[in-house]
């Protein structure tokens, strides 16, 4: 089985992305519709939808896409960790159509402005939750919200922490420092996971090539181990710059494959429990 372990979907009509910049080309819906047949082509079987926004109602929309759509084996939602009743919460959400599927939680980490966000004492009863409930957590941080994201995944040995996008290197200029020391601090705790996922997002859109990714490719490959590093297309985000198609046949390039059973499939199905 060929899992894609992260991708998104969303639909304007129902809610905006205020995210996306005004005439960008993702400024357009992006559905499960438009991902299956580039699935398909590229010979991927699963795939893990991850949440886009922080808005309550998205996570009970995409449990009830993974339960129309076979295609998808697993949702990574959305909830508010500092509620005082996030367990309930988690319970509820489970409850739903398609909730079987959920498989994790994300919080738009990159966007709070406390660099030491996740160590807060409210949020760390919300992780706390996520791991008596048997989720995971996924990581979207940058590069100097890494070191918080290593003392919290020690505070919390229970818990399985998923760093999206290597923790978004900056590919475009080249660096590799601090970023690779501290992804690897992150990497040494056993309870941490990475995907390879973003890098097109991160490199100059105008001018990448595989050797461009491969430095921080590599590092992740050295620091996590096969059997800690899954695949993810980041589709529809990776589409100004490059295909569905060829998001994965790069990451087929920068990686063994002697690697590839592990990080394009049975990582992602051991984690997630798909």
């Amino acid at each position: 089985m060929t899992v894609d372990a992260h991708h998104h979907v969303w639909d304007l009509s129902v809610r905006d992305q205020d995210w996306i910049a005004e005439g960008s080309p993702l400024r357009r819906d992006f559905t499960v519709e438009d991902l299956a047949p580039q699935a398909r082509a590229a010979g991927v079987d699963r795939t893990v939808l991850v949440q886009t926004v922080t808005v309550a109602q998205e996570t009970p929309e995409f449990l009830a896409l993974a339960e129309a759509h076979e295609l998808i084996a697993g949702v990574v939602g959305w909830t508010d960790l500092t509620r005082p009743d996030v367990a309930d919460e988690l319970a509820r959400l489970r409850e739903l159509p398609g909730g079987r599927y959920l498989k994790g939680i994300r919080h738009q980490v990159q966007g709070e402005p406390d660099p030491r966000w996740l160590l807060r004492a409210d949020v760390r009863r919300g992780l706390t939750a996520l791991a008596d409930a048997g989720l995971v957590h996924d990581l979207v941080v940058l590069p100097q919200q890494l070191p918080a994201c290593a003392e919290a995944a020690a505070a919390l040995p229970g818990l399985t922490f998923v760093l999206d996008h290597l923790g978004k290197p900056p590919i475009a200029s080249a660096a590799l420092e601090p970023w690779a020391s501290r992804v690897r601090a992150l990497a040494a705790l056993p309870n941490t996971v990475c995907k390879l996922s973003g890098m097109v997002t991160e490199a100059d859109p105008a001018s990448w090539t595989a050797d461009d990714l491969r430095p921080y490719s590599d590092t992740v490959l050295e620091a996590f181990g096969p059997d800690r590093l899954m695949f993810g297309s980041d589709w529809p985000v990776c589409t100004p710059t490059a295909s569905y198609g060829e998001v994965l046949d790069i990451a087929r390039r920068l990686t063994d494959p002697s690697t590839h059973t592990e990080i394009f499939g049975t990582t992602a199905v051991r984690v997630y429990g798909l």
